[in-house]
């Protein structure tokens, strides 16, 4: 499936989120499994999860940190195919 920016990312109800210190500890309950990420990846996170599109986002995420656009873009994309598929977020819309 390709991602479109325009998309939004919400958090299913069956996704618990515990965050200690930077880091952040993310439970499926429909699977049972735990996943966690680091300071970067919890920075990702919270943008995606409270933005109003990736894009958004993305841009955000673009003046915090000193990356190239194409490396974040990438990164993105990766974070968001990853979190689809363990069922730990949804992508909706566009």
């Amino acid at each position: 499936m390709t991602i479109s920016f325009e998309s939004k990312v919400t958090v299913p109800e069956q996704v618990l989120v515990s965050e200690l210190a930077c880091e952040s500890v993310l439970l499926n309950l429909q699977s049972e499994q735990y996943h966690g990420l680091d300071d970067v990846g919890t920075r990702f996170w919270r943008r995606l999860t409270s933005s109003d599109s990736i894009q958004d986002a993305y841009e955000e995420l673009l003046r915090e940190f000193d990356v190239a656009p194409e490396t974040l873009r990438t990164d993105l994309v990766e974070l968001v195919e990853m979190l689809r598929e363990r069922g730990l977020v949804n992508v909706v819309g566009a």
